[in-house]
C-alpha cells in the first residue's frame, strides 16, 4: 500500500485524525516556510507564519472543501498571513528605516557562499527593488519567479485568473528592470525580464 495521497490525508484529518494532519505539516512546512521566508525576507517571521498558518488550518480543517489541492489552502493561508505582517510592518516603521533588510532568503540561496561586492550590490538593489513592488505585484512575483509555482498553482492560491497572473508577473519583472536600470544596472536588468 502506498503513501496516502494530501487529498486522502485531508479527508482523515476532517474525520479527526490528528496523525493525517501532523503528516500533512511535515509534507508541506518546508515550502510554507520558503514562501512566507521569500514574503518576509525575516526567518524567525518566517517560522512564525508558518506555524500560525498550519494552527488555523488544523481549526478550519472541518471547513476545507477539498476543492483545492491541500497546499493550496495552506499557501494560501500563508500569504495571507504574511501580507498582514508587511502591513503591520509598513504601518510600525521607524526612523531606522535606511538599516538594510536584504540579506535575507532571497539573498542567501541565491549566493551559496561569500559573494564579491559587486554580486552583494546586486542584490541589494535586486532586493530593494522587490520591496518597491505593491503586495499584488511581490506576491504574484514570488509565487511564480521564486517558489516555481506555475500560474495556474498562482491563480489557485491567489484567487485570480491566470491571464492576471500573467499580467502581475510581466508588469513586476517591467517594473524591475526600470529600477534596475536606474541605478546602473542595465545589464542585469535585462535578466531580470527573462
Amino acid at each position: 500500500m502506498g503513501k496516502p495521497t494530501d487529498r486522502e490525508l485531508a479527508d482523515r484529518a476532517r474525520e479527526g485524525d490528528e496523525q493525517a494532519f501532523a503528516e500533512l505539516v511535515r509534507r508541506h512546512h518546508p515550502r510554507v516556510h520558503r514562501l512566507a521566508a521569500h514574503m518576509l525576507r525575516d526567518p524567525i517571521e518566517a517560522e512564525d507564519v508558518a506555524q500560525e498558518t498550519f494552527i488555523r488550518a488544523y481549526r478550519a480543517i472541518g471547513r476545507f472543501d477539498g476543492r483545492s489541492e491541500p497546499y493550496t489552502w495552506f499557501y494560501r493561508i500563508t500569504v495571507n498571513l504574511a501580507l498582514n505582517v508587511l502591513r503591520a510592518r509598513r504601518s510600525q516603521r521607524r526612523a531606522s528605516e535606511g538599516l538594510d533588510d536584504f540579506d535575507g532568503v532571497v539573498q542567501e540561496e541565491a549566493l551559496h557562499g561569500a559573494p564579491d561586492a559587486a554580486d552583494r550590490q546586486l542584490y541589494a538593489a535586486l532586493s530593494q527593488g522587490i520591496d518597491t513592488l505593491s503586495e499584488t505585484l511581490r506576491t504574484t512575483l514570488v509565487l511564480v519567479c521564486i517558489d516555481g509555482r506555475s500560474h495556474e498553482e498562482a491563480a489557485a492560491i491567489l484567487g485570480a485568473p491566470e491571464g492576471t497572473i500573467a499580467w502581475r508577473v510581466h508588469e513586476a519583472r517591467r517594473k524591475l528592470r526600470d529600477y534596475m536600470a536606474e541605478r546602473g544596472f542595465a545589464d542585469d536588468a535585462e535578466q531580470v525580464g527573462r
